[in-house]
Order: C-alpha cells, then sequence, then structure tokens
C-alpha cells in the first residue's frame, strides 16, 4: 500500500506542476489546462472518428505484431536449434536493432508509400525483440534436458512442440508484451510521419497544424495510458517464475 500511496503522491505532483505551469503562463495556445485537456479526451471518445482512429491503429499495431510474432517464432526456434541458422540471422537482427529508427521510416517511405510504411516500421522494429527471445530463450536452455528428451523422442518437431516452447514461454510471453509496448510507440511516429489516414499518429498532426494543442494533450495522455497498461501487463508476466538450469518448474514429458 505504501508503494500505491508514493505513487499517487508522484502523479499528483505532476498534476499540481502541470496546473501551476497553464495557470501562470495562461495561453491555451502554448500549455493548456488539465480541464481543457480533459475536456478533449472525452470528445474523442464521444466522437465517433476517434474512435474509429483509435481502432484503426490499434488494427495496425495487431497485424504487425502479428506477422512479426509468426515470423519471430519461426525463425527464432530455427536459430535457436541450428548453430547455422543463428550465425545467418545474428548480423541481420543486429543491423534492424542498431539503425536508426528515423533512418528506416524515411527509406519504407520512399520505397513502398504512406500507406505501408506503418506495418513494415513496426514489423521492423518488434520482430527482433521476438526473435532475439526465442533464440536465446531455446540456446540457454539446460543441455542434458534436451538430451534426456531426445533419447525418448528423437522427432524434432515433438521436441519443438513438447520440450523447447513450453520452457521458454514467460520469455515469449514477455517478450510480446515488450514488443506492443515498442510496436504502439513506433506506429504512431510511423503514422505521424506518413500522415496516415485514420490513425492516431495523423490526429496528432492536425492537431498540431490547427493550434489545437489541447487535443495535442489529450492525444499524448491517451497513449501514457495505453503504455502504462503495457508496462503493468509486462511487470505481471515478467514476475512469473522462468527455467533456470538449477530449478525444475517444468519438464519435457
Amino acid at each position: 500500500m505504501k508503494k500505491t500511496y508514493w505513487s499517487i503522491g508522484g502523479l499528483f505532483t505532476l498534476f499540481l506542476i502541470w496546473t501551476l505551469v497553464s495557470v501562470i503562463i495562461n495561453n491555451a495556445i502554448i500549455i493548456p489546462s488539465p480541464w481543457e485537456t480533459f475536456r478533449a479526451f472525452i470528445n474523442i471518445f464521444i466522437n465517433p472518428l476517434g474512435l474509429t482512429t483509435i481502432a484503426m491503429s490499434l488494427f495496425r499495431l495487431i497485424i504487425s505484431m502479428f506477422v512479426a510474432g509468426f515470423f519471430g517464432l519461426v525463425l527464432g526456434v530455427w536459430s535457436g536449434t541450428s548453430y547455422k541458422a543463428r550465425y545467418y540471422f545474428r548480423p541481420i537482427v543486429t543491423l534492424l536493432r542498431t539503425v536508426p529508427v528515423i533512418s528506416i521510416v524515411v527509406i519504407l517511405l520512399i520505397v513502398f508509400g504512406f500507406s505501408l510504411t506503418p506495418y513494415l516500421i513496426t514489423f521492423l522494429m518488434i520482430f527482433p525483440l521476438i526473435f532475439q527471445a526465442i533464440s536465446d530463450g531455446i540456446e540457454n536452455l539446460d543441455t542434458e534436458l534436451i538430451e534426456v528428451f531426445k533419447l525418448e523422442n528423437d522427432s524434432p518437431m515433438d521436441a519443438i512442440r513438447y520440450c523447447y516452447l513450453p520452457l521458454i514461454t514467460p520469455l515469449i510471453k514477455t517478450a510480446f508484451l515488450q514488443a506492443a509496448g515498442l510496436g504502439i510507440k513506433v506506429l504512431i511516429m510511423a503514422e505521424y510521419l506518413a500522415q496516415t489516414r485514420q490513425s492516431i499518429g495523423n490526429a496528432l498532426y492536425l492537431a498540431k497544424v490547427n493550434l489545437q494543442y489541447d487535443q495535442v494533450f489529450a492525444w499524448t495522455l491517451l497513449l501514457i495510458i495505453i503504455a502504462i497498461i503495457l508496462e503493468f501487463l509486462i511487470r505481471r508476466f515478467s514476475q512469473s517464475k522462468t527455467y533456470t538450469p538449477n530449478q525444475e518448474p517444468f519438464s519435457c514429458e
């Protein structure tokens, strides 16, 4: 309970600072008040266009995560079970994780246009997270446990289904949740730069151009709430018991 009180106190301090700054400046174009922002926030959900905007952005996130999850799972398992695949994909994944996001966005905008760029950039940013978690998880499993399973069943597909994946399930859950947190940030940035129609990124762009900073703050508040929810889920799953060589919470039976 004490941790909750301190967290509430921190949020109240931020709210108080925001209120004081808005009162001192007294200019909604620069710093809208919390009340103006809250009113704009409610209007997002009252306006059907606002609900459509949220739904379309979340739809793009889900599609991108589904494709990234599929390829991350398949290629991650392949990389974790084959040293040739591991060394083949390592430089590709390292490149994707080190290249600046803005550079990739610009290249994708030139090559693929405005419609596909949000999907592609989100995929390229979250795929390495899922791939790396699965590949490293399988690579770091207890080899003795794997050998015991192979003595009873030498089928590679059964080993993946009944041994590898159950052992690294907590890592897969955490990787997907972290990918969702990163994905929503990258997606909104790509939508903003590409001015994707019916998107949160485009709504932010239009609000900025029209000097409707209460809407800018409202959309930002909504993204913060989404990020907090995702962070809560990440912490929840991160506390799950994971497999280590000195523990036996799982069995390859």
